[in-house]
């Protein structure tokens, strides 16, 4: 059955369980919320299809059915399994993606690897994701392309589907021209987004770095601008704008850039926050902790994330601070982002070096300054940890957005806490009114965490009610419809846009 609308993603639209010999599909559990609010949409239109890759030795034989068809509380919808061998996957994904893109997009050209990539795997890869999405595609449907491991599906689906529009999501940075065209397969990545007909990032930063990357590639003329909205500039970020472009014009379409930062499930959060279940792990958190004031830090074991520089400005606030030896401690949780990947491995055995250093010096028999968590925290006990945390420690070295700090501000139902964030967040240009600073400077972390521990009450409290505010304003809801609008206005919005100033 043709679909209306398509969403292509890596993942699955839900958890598989095997009970009783039979597999059952399950809500997803992830707390971020963008795979129900995808699925969200499926309810709007008469029928709809998800693509996503489902591992499988033999793809010619992968021992399932390619094809299903789900009926949950999202409605009716197909589910496509691409069916990959071990090999495609650790090819196109945990080495093109992850060592050749990754890197680049997040500006860390030194980690970049290109000895290893195999690039024809990549293509075959990604034209398998075009065609399950051409086979899925009812005539003039609209088809969503998320993130960069997808990044040749537009391309080829639109020689197979001219007919669809097609709209392109990066849920990473996009990095200017200079890093960018250090892949050598730039022309054939930008070629393929420009078949789109909505490009969708985080912040206004990213889509003027997409544009610099098309001009260094084509002459596409003058590119309209308007001004970007006041909360989405904030004078701490490194990464605001005042202007954002908003389409590129090329002889074959209009490109619309679109532009929404995504957002946390807010209601959901809440629900979860107010449950007696979390009121007693809270309260089970306390008690463990004793007087202590903590510090939480959440994220995945990455060089992107900071996570060495952060260990290292815990241990300096507690050399220059006598005062908060055996008063402060550092929860740092740190999750592989994948345990086949190597890449990783040094990184974890230095943030436990560092963190068995800390407590060597600052330790004693009956209190550790760190505890470093390398295993991921159930999202009801994270958010109980939301509420017991003093501050929230968010200071990656660069993030496409981060979800973890809108997370900790959602759960702070006491309308208190402390935010220190860093300015190379994309996050950074809607909440100004943590406390931003720069990981790559040891002058400016001293001084916002000396800030955050040493802030007044009613200050912290004015900072949390400007930030809640900002992170109700822009969740996953109201991402999914803006992009959404772009790409099928008729369907789910309106997109009269705002007058243009000249380029």
């Amino acid at each position: 059955m043709s679909s209306d609308l398509v969403i292509v993603y890596h993942r699955q639209p839900y958890d598989e369980v095997e009970v009783d010999g039979k597999v059952e599909y399950r809500a997803n559990k992830s707390p971020n919320g963008i795979v129900p609010t995808l699925k969200s949409f499926f309810g709007k239109v008469e029928n709809a299809a998800w693509v996503a890759w489902k591992e499988a030795e033999d793809s010619s034989d992968p021992g399932f059915d390619r094809v299903i068809r789900i009926e949950d509380s999202f409605g009716k919808y197909t589910v496509y399994r691409l069916p990959l061998t071990p090999d495609q996957v650790k090819s196109f994904y945990h080495v093109t993606s992850k060592e050749a893109f990754w890197p680049i997009l997040h500006g860390f050209k030194e980690k970049y690897n290109y000895d290893p990539v195999d690039w024809p795997t990549f293509k075959e890869v990604n034209w398998a994701f075009a065609e399950a999405a051409a086979a899925e595609a009812a005539p003039g449907a609209s088809v969503w392309v998320h993130d960069y491991n997808l990044w040749l599906v537009p391309g080829y689906l639109r020689q197979m589907r001219p007919d669809v529009r097609i709209s392109f999501y990066h849920h990473t940075p996009f990095p200017a021209a200079d890093m960018f065209n250090v892949l050598p397969w730039r022309g054939e990545i930008i070629e393929s987004l420009l078949a789109c007909d909505v490009v969708g990032f985080h912040i206004p930063r990213y889509a003027s770095n997409f544009v610099s990357c098309v001009r260094s590639l084509r002459d596409v003329g003058n590119v309209p601008r308007i001004k970007v909205d006041p909360d989405l500039m904030s004078e701490g970020s490194a990464l605001s704008d005042r202007t954002v472009p908003t389409s590129i014009y090329t002889e074959e379409r209009e490109v619309q850039l679109g532009v929404t930062p995504v957002g946390v499930d807010v209601d959901y959060i809440r629900e979860l926050a107010n449950t007696e279940k979390t009121d007693k792990l809270a309260e089970k958190f306390r008690s463990e902790i004793g007087d202590t004031r903590v510090l939480l830090s959440v994220g995945r074991t990455d060089y992107t994330k900071g996570g060495a520089d952060q260990l290292i400005a815990f241990e300096r606030l507690l050399e220059r601070r006598p005062d908060l030896r055996g008063v402060v401690r550092l929860l740092h949780v740190s999750v592989p982002a994948n345990r086949n990947m190597t890449v990783y491995e040094p990184i974890q055995k230095e943030l436990e070096e560092i963190a068995g250093r800390i407590n060597g010096r600052f330790g004693s028999f009956t209190f550790q300054p760190v505890a470093l968590i390398s295993r991921a925290v159930p999202f009801e006990e994270l958010v109980a940890w939301y509420q017991v945390a003093d501050v929230a420690w968010i200071t990656p070295l660069a993030d496409g957005m981060n979800l973890v700090c809108k997370e900790y501000v959602a759960a702070r139902k006491d309308g208190d806490g402390v935010l220190v964030l860093s300015e190379f967040a994309g996050a950074a240009v809607e909440l100004g009114a943590a406390v931003l600073t720069n990981p790559f400077s040891t002058r400016a972390m001293d001084f916002a965490i000396d800030l955050a521990l040493d802030m007044p009450e009613e200050e912290r409290r004015a900072r949390m009610k400007l930030l809640q505010a900002s992170v109700e304003k822009r969740d996953t809801r109201h991402w999914a419809e803006d992009q959404l609008a772009l790409l099928s206005p008729e369907d789910f919005g309106d997109t009269s846009t705002p007058e243009v100033e000249p380029a």
